[in-house]
């Protein structure tokens, strides 16, 4: 694949449909009674399978204590970033810098749709709900096992509004740009990758699985419809890539950063 390539010039009008209607599917089998149900029961059994080892497992609590400290949030962020930049892994070494300035742009299409549109939808529908640990009786937190975790390094394990996941919205846009241009074991690993990734707000409480499967899926679907499926991605990129190439060749110049491909463009 070229780099010139790599994001669609044209409105792709078939990617657009298939993302939107996925994204309003998935709402509406969350909004409809008799599918809410099984949602419901998903989110209990779900929140009960992950949640109540960490009264029973020293080792579960920790590693999801651990999972859930904002720094950890940040070393999820660089791995994210790392895999997307790695070259052969899905991008060669020219299509790298393109793949990840299309990541950022598309990030903030998210935070554009997030807050300025469904956010203000989810409140005036009264779509928001306390996140399990507040919940559901008996449930472990992980902040009340760890104190002293909790003061230094804030974990998360509660949300008075838990809807919609929006970690787990970043994780799934991440992953949907790779899986547009990875194939075989390498998708595969990006997709356990973003499993994990979500998993540490479900065990601890901190979100129902709807909030990831159906309010994060939402916002990533209808992100990536309209930001990879339309010329906006190929655009920003190569904005980006107009705008930031002085900086890279600056950067290429320092011993060892000329290697990586990020910097490098090649």
């Amino acid at each position: 694949m070229k780099k010139s390539d790599l994001f669609p010039h044209c409105w792709c009008w078939s990617g657009i449909a298939t993302c939107n209607v996925v994204a309003v599917v998935l709402l509406a089998s969350w909004l409809w009674q008799p599918t809410r149900q099984l949602w419901d029961l998903l989110d209990i059994q779900l929140f009960h399978l992950l949640n109540a080892p960490l009264s029973t497992s020293p080792a579960w609590a920790h590693v999801w204590g651990i999972g859930n400290m904002r720094p950890v949030d940040a070393c999820v962020g660089l791995v994210m970033l790392a895999v997307l930049a790695k070259d052969g892994w899905i991008y060669s070494g020219s299509q790298v810098r393109r793949a990840f300035y299309a990541f950022l742009m598309l990030l903030l299409l998210l935070l554009l749709i997030r807050s300025g549109l469904f956010v203000n939808l989810v409140e005036k529908m009264h779509w928001t709900h306390p996140s399990p640990s507040l919940a559901v009786d008996g449930a472990v937190r992980l902040t009340e096992m760890f104190p002293d975790w909790r003061e230094h390094w804030q974990m998360k394990d509660s949300a008075g509004q838990s809807f919609p996941g929006d970690h787990a919205s970043v994780v799934l846009l991440w992953a949907m740009l790779l899986s547009a241009h990875g194939r075989g074991r390498k998708l595969l690993a990006v997709w356990v990758l973003a499993v994990v990734f979500m998993l540490p707000r479900l065990v601890s409480g901190a979100h129902w699985v709807s909030d990831a499967l159906v309010g994060g899926a939402f916002l990533s679907l209808v992100t990536f419809g309209w930001g990879y499926f339309t010329p906006f991605a190929a655009n920003a990129s190569d904005l980006l890539e107009r705008i930031g190439a002085p900086v890279m060749r600056i950067l290429g110049r320092v011993p060892g950063l000329g290697r990586i491909a990020l910097i490098s463009g090649r």
